[in-house]
């Protein structure tokens, strides 16, 4: 605690016991060095050596009319969309589900794309042009997985 916070709150103490009929207790001894008076002034009023002038400010400009502000806008909200059986244009819709499954089956074990058109809510064209495209990166010499030639 600072001296010259703990001398006023000695003091304030005192002058409440004296109230109460309590005799005052004693200050505490200063410590050496302490100047007392600039610590009881504001910080703002204490002088800053080799300190630079502060910057002028320039006035506020006069408002001709309120400033209009656009709120911030919102985030768009995605909801995941189930896709109906048989929507049209999507390869459920075009050789129905056990067909449809079995084709997703084959590209997803041959894609190596890391979100593969692999989806039976796609047109069954773009499934087998997935596999198709995938199975075409094995080379001469390497062995293709089995649902390249089913």
């Amino acid at each position: 605690m600072r001296p010259a916070l703990a001398a006023s709150l000695l003091a304030l103490t005192a002058a409440l016991l004296t109230g109460c009929g309590q005799p005052a207790p004693a200050e505490p001894p200063q410590p050496a060095g302490v100047d007392t008076r600039l610590s009881q002034e504001p910080i703002d009023a204490v002088p800053i050596k080799d300190a630079p002038p502060p910057a002028p400010v320039a006035p506020p400009k006069p408002k001709t009319e309120p400033e209009a502000v656009a709120p911030e806008p919102e985030a768009p909200v995605v909801t995941p969309v189930a896709v109906p059986a048989g929507e049209p244009g999507s390869c459920l819709a075009e050789i129905g589900e056990a067909r449809a499954k079995r084709l997703v089956e084959r590209c997803i074990a041959v894609s190596p794309a890391t979100r593969p058109p692999c989806n039976s809510a796609n047109p069954c064209d773009m499934i087998q042009g997935e596999i198709d495209r995938s199975c075409a990166m094995y080379g001469a010499d390497e062995e293709k997985p089995k649902e390249c030639g089913a």
